[in-house]
């Protein structure tokens, strides 16, 4: 199964026989007793992890990505897809954009049509203090290297004509930031994009698989106990997003998380009138659409913590509200679904990928809001990190120890509007 390339000519030969004869995406293979690194959480972030690691890192041996649900079933599919990098700080721009240029050829190195769309996304400003934050942030991002622009509220109108810009609005739009770079991509399909390309390289990826209990010896990390046996391994890089305090509570130690529920609702299909997506801070809340014609709309988190995916109905009418104050012709629009998800989110808005005070023992977590577009880049740089044992220049200051020495990295500002 691990020959098999999708293009042209492999779907007109499948074609002729009723496409009975695809090869699966990726293989089911039975827990083995002992592994050399195991990957906890077969998200997004997880498997991208694995298939950098056994892609660029291969004479690290058998590596294998436990979930306790299904692949992509957690976060990955519970977002709202935005891939963008206008972050403020170096730190965190660096991180986004290397993220960024992964995506751009992501599905060619995958084999893979991930779906991503690089329509544009618009920040918008509504006060005067939004476009003094908006215009510093944007040149921050002319330093950092990403493309970033200050638009006035006549040239938001011309690229967005169904938004109401008019004066009268209690929130009027005085102006935007514009990244042309970002968009969105598919959820569904970079998790399987990157779960088949693991599995070609013969990463085993074990579904069903859930992590009760680490054995810890001398400070090092030596395995784990799962629902489906116990695993010998030295190496365990952590990427289970809301549940990693739940993981590192297993190892005695106390991460800087909240897990908060983060909710997103779609409406009924209808025709396009948005090419783009927009977010705004002040009404809280964004949207696209999607290929299928939903307008996708996120909302803010949910001030308690919890690991409920479903969310407060406050939250959705706050939302709803906001949207119909941007786009006035959506109230009468029906909603068709709402979800939630568990995000986990650290007291500057910032991940933390880092090594720990247990040997062998890795966290990636603390995305909040930020995971999904930073999926390769998060994947690539803990993949390097697992590899070599040491943090290399992009993920360096995102090490948990800023929370002791002070050095911490406040993107508030810059996260989007859930945090």
């Amino acid at each position: 199964m691990r020959g098999q390339n999708y293009s042209l000519w492999s779907l007109l030969k499948h074609g002729f026989k009723n496409h009975q004869t695809w090869e699966p995406a990726w293989e089911r293979v039975a827990l083995k007793p002992s592994y050399d690194v195991v990957i906890v959480g077969g998200g997004g972030h997880g498997l991208a992890t694995a298939y950098y690691l056994a892609k660029n890192h291969p004479q690290v041996g058998k590596i294998a990505v436990l979930e306790k649900g299904y692949l992509g079933g957690g976060n990955t599919a519970r977002n709202t897809t935005i891939v963008r990098s206008n972050y403020l700080w170096d730190e965190s721009a660096a991180i986004y954009e290397h993220s960024l240029k992964l995506w751009e050829g992501l599905t060619e190195d995958l084999n893979f049509n991930v779906m991503f769309s690089q329509r544009g996304v618009f920040n918008l400003g509504h006060t005067l203090q939004d476009m003094r934050d908006i215009e510093r942030r944007v040149n921050a991002n002319a330093l950092q290297g990403v493309d970033a622009h200050v638009l006035n509220a006549q040239e938001v109108k011309e690229k967005i004509p169904q938004l109401d810009c008019s004066r009268s609005r209690r929130f009027p739009v005085l102006g935007a930031s514009w990244q042309p770079r970002a968009g969105v991509a598919h959820h569904d399909a970079v998790a399987r994009g990157f779960a088949r390309a693991a599995s070609r390289l013969g990463v085993d990826l074990i579904e069903g698989c859930e992590v009760t209990g680490m054995d810890i010896q001398n400070g090092q990390i030596r395995g784990l106990q799962t629902n489906l046996g116990a695993i010998k391994t030295e190496r365990v890089g952590c990427v289970a997003a809301g549940h990693s305090s739940v993981l590192a509570k297993m190892a005695g130690l106390r991460m800087p998380l909240e897990s908060h529920p983060l909710q997103a609702f779609v409406s009924e299909s209808m025709q396009r009138v948005i090419d783009t997506v927009i977010m705004s801070n002040a009404v809280h809340g964004y949207l696209s659409q999607s290929d299928k014609g939903e307008l996708v709309i996120g909302a803010g988190i949910d001030s308690y913590l919890g690991y409920g995916q479903r969310g407060s109905p406050h939250v959705i009418e706050h939302t709803a509200a906001a949207i119909i104050e941007l786009f006035p012709q959506f109230s009468r629009v029906r909603m068709n679904r709402q979800w939630g998800g568990i995000v986990d989110v650290t007291p500057d808005a910032c991940p933390i990928i880092s090594k720990t005070s247990v040997q062998g023992l890795f966290f990636n977590c603390g995305w909040g809001t930020g995971g999904f577009k930073a999926t390769p880049g998060s994947g690539h740089v803990f993949a390097d990190m697992l590899a070599k044992g040491e943090a290399g220049p992009l993920s360096k200051a995102f090490s948990v120890d800023r929370f002791h020495t002070g050095h911490l990295i406040d993107e508030h500002g810059a996260a989007g509007v859930a945090h």
